[in-house]
């Protein structure tokens, strides 16, 4: 069987609405993302200390789920009427083939190698390398697999720049990978932070089952500590924002990595960083870039 998907663009104030009334309509399931995505417009919508959160993104990209024979420009324009607007959205529909979801998506994680000794190997994959440093992890809620430009960046900078016995903090840990990482690779302890508590919940279950002992905390239950490494895979605004917060966690003589960074974009996250650090050759890749730094 297949199915129909509804992709609608709309403004902050429209989005939960227009989300409420397709699922009155008979949406199978509706969920709403930055529309801005990877672009330099792009959003941080989560909260950080001291900081207020934004309802929703700016530009809004909605999707809904629906049956094969829905009548989708019927459901668009109740949609239309149910928000008092005199014209639908601009909105798309796209045939959804029905497959084994979950052999599918299995088969879209494949092994991961970030350098010779380190790998990110998905829990139905047997290790290419078992004596390689491999990391359990699957796609989950929270960001960080090793397959986006960003975090592999953080993952070979860790891989080359830990020496053993260092202290680490992972601020927007996602799905805590850079910080069991670091642990895998001699760090002596790791601390992620992140905004989110389903991150911080599935940072948790992904160092039990890497058996590491890592701690992961919401930003206003983590401890306030400064430590040797600072990472930092987050999202250009937010990284300008936080870059006190970041710079005094980080120890004198201790490294800070940073990024979630467009290429175009970090010249003015140096700028702002070159405070504290003295900085190092920009890393790039697929268009991202790294940032790392020695704190004065």
């Amino acid at each position: 069987m297949a199915w129909l998907t509804l992709t609608a663009f709309a403004s902050e104030q429209q989005a939960e609405r227009l989300s409420d009334a397709l699922m009155e309509l008979g949406a199978l399931s509706v969920d709403v993302h930055d529309a801005d995505a990877d672009t330099p417009a792009e959003q941080a919508i989560f909260g950080e200390p001291g900081e207020p959160a934004a309802h929703l993104w700016s530009h809004n990209r909605v999707t809904a789920l629906f049956p094969q024979d829905a009548d989708v420009s019927a459901i668009m324009l109740d949609a239309t009427r149910a928000l008092g607007l005199d014209q639908p959205p601009a909105y798309r529909t796209d045939t959804l083939e029905d497959n084994d979801w979950v052999r599918l998506t299995q088969s879209q994680f494949e092994p991961i190698p970030i350098s010779q000794r380190l790998w990110i190997v998905p829990t139905w994959h047997t290790p290419s390398d078992p004596a390689a440093i491999n990391i359990v992890l699957d796609p989950g809620l929270a960001f960080g697999t090793g397959s986006h430009p960003t975090t592999r960046l953080c993952l070979r900078w860790l891989d080359a720049n830990i020496k053993g016995g260092e202290t680490v903090l992972d601020y927007g840990c996602g799905s805590g990978i850079l910080a069991i990482a670091a642990l895998k690779l001699g760090a002596s302890s790791a601390i992620g932070v992140d905004v989110d508590a389903q991150a911080v919940q599935a940072s948790r279950d992904n160092a039990l089952a890497n058996e590491v002992t890592a701690q992961f905390f919401l930003p206003d239950a983590a401890p306030k500590l400064q430590t040797d490494v600072v990472v930092a895979n987050i999202l250009t605004n937010p990284l300008k924002m936080l870059a006190p917060l970041l710079a005094g966690a980080t120890r004198p003589g201790g490294r800070i990595v940073l990024s979630g960074i467009l290429s175009e974009q970090a010249e003015d996250v140096m700028k702002i960083y070159a405070q504290w650090f003295n900085l190092a050759p920009t890393i790039m890749d697929e268009g991202w870039a790294c940032v790392s730094g020695v704190k004065r």
